[in-house]
């Protein structure tokens, strides 16, 4: 076994133990930094995979703007102590049922799809080359799509601020 096999299987326990420590954490201000560690080391196997300018991107925007967004928000409308709203035995259970058909789908979707090798040359990874794409106006460019997420981010965030305070005859 080498090392990267080593750090990769580190690495994805970590993820998968965040991540669920994400999803039944009853805290919220935890919840938020068990996203952030899950983020990380989704960052951290973006890493293994050579995929640096990726690896930067998890970290700058998720990590370093969505999750501190959150927990600004989380500061910003409540204590940080709050506890996330009690799971029902039927949500649990409902929830537990639509992920396992979930993962049933996307199984079946995955072995019955063709792959069909391609025949055009691969597009050269580089920071140069992705940012021209993201820069460029022409038929490979991306600045709209950008520009148009970057609004509904901002829409969503400013929402849900309105949507978690808390009314004042409370």
């Amino acid at each position: 076994m080498s090392a990267s096999t080593i750090i990769f299987y580190v690495l994805a326990a970590l993820v998968v133990t965040f991540g669920a420590l994400t999803v039944f954490t009853k805290r919220i201000f935890r919840v938020a930094i068990f996203l952030l560690l899950t983020l990380i080391g989704v960052a951290g196997v973006y890493i293994l995979m050579d995929m640096q300018f990726i690896a930067a991107l998890q970290v700058v925007v998720y990590v370093g703007g969505i999750v501190v967004l959150i927990i600004f928000s989380i500061f910003l409308t409540s204590s940080g102590k709050d506890k996330v709203n009690p799971r029902t035995s039927l949500r649990v259970f409902s929830a537990a049922l639509l992920a396992a058909l979930g993962l049933i789908f996307s199984i079946y979707v995955v072995n019955t799809h063709e792959y069909i090798p391609t025949t055009q040359a691969a597009i050269d990874p580089s920071v140069h080359n992705i940012g021209i794409q993201l820069l460029s106006y022409n038929s490979f460019g991306y600045v709209f799509p950008f520009e148009v997420v970057s609004i509904l981010l901002l829409a969503a965030l400013i929402g849900s601020i309105v949507i978690a305070q808390k009314s004042k005859n409370q």
